[in-house]
């Protein structure tokens, strides 16, 4: 008997947005899971390869395109799609939801966003995929400065210290952050100040993603 094996890539996109985190999410048009919430994917086509899927399959059903999104892990255990042996590369990539405009089609009934701490049933194994991708996001940022395009191109300290509060799920210790950041001179101090409640203006900065690119290829040691 033939041994079958198919090809699908996944993408766990995550948002970022007035400090929550959320995964965009489409609902089944087809069986199997039909009407069921999943990450947006499909089948991988002959004269394509593993990045040109994710991306076309990511555009088809929710109209989101993204220039860069990192290889997280392949799944391929027996019996997690009922059409046969199917093996799944996923993808995943971090954005601001408001950048886009939301839309389903091909095989997606419906497209959106929930929150990573309310999410409904998901088909297939893709709640074992998500959590694998938000283990890697937390991994991540915490020895590499990640998600700076997440926020303004002008914005206070304390919105930084925001994000990575809300996508590492923990408090951190706001000085040894903020020595930190400083050290590695990816910010830009403007002369710019805002109010962001009582006591004194704060400053605005701005990220300087040439040093930030430079540091990437020497390597940063980013331990929060």
């Amino acid at each position: 008997m033939k041994n079958t094996i198919r090809l699908t890539v996944d993408a766990v996109v995550f948002g970022y947005d007035s400090g929550n985190v959320s995964v965009l999410l489409v609902k089944r048009k087809y069986e199997p899971f039909q009407d069921a919430w999943a990450l947006p994917g499909g089948f991988v086509l002959e004269d394509e390869n593993l990045e040109q899927a994710v991306e076309r399959e990511l555009a088809e059903e929710t109209g989101v395109k993204i220039n860069y999104l990192e290889q997280l892990y392949t799944f391929g255990d027996m019996g997690r799609d009922p059409r046969g042996r199917v093996v799944s590369i996923a993808y995943f990539g971090l954005i601001k939801p408001t950048a886009f405009k939301l839309h389903a089609s091909t095989d997606a009934k419906e497209a959106d966003w929930f929150n990573i701490k309310k999410l409904p049933k998901l088909a297939f194994d893709h709640k074992k995929i998500l959590k694998i991708a938000i283990e890697r996001l937390q991994g991540k940022i915490t020895y590499e400065p990640i998600g700076f395009e997440l926020l303004d191109k002008k914005f206070p300290f304390s919105d930084l210290e925001k994000l990575y509060t809300t996508l590492l799920n923990r408090e951190i210790d706001r000085r040894n952050f903020k020595k930190k950041i400083n050290s590695l001179k990816v910010l830009d101090e403007l002369d710019e100040k805002i109010s962001t409640g009582p006591g004194r203006p704060a400053s605005l900065f701005s990220f300087n993603k040439k040093r930030y690119f430079e540091l990437k290829k020497e390597g940063i040691i980013f331990e929060i």
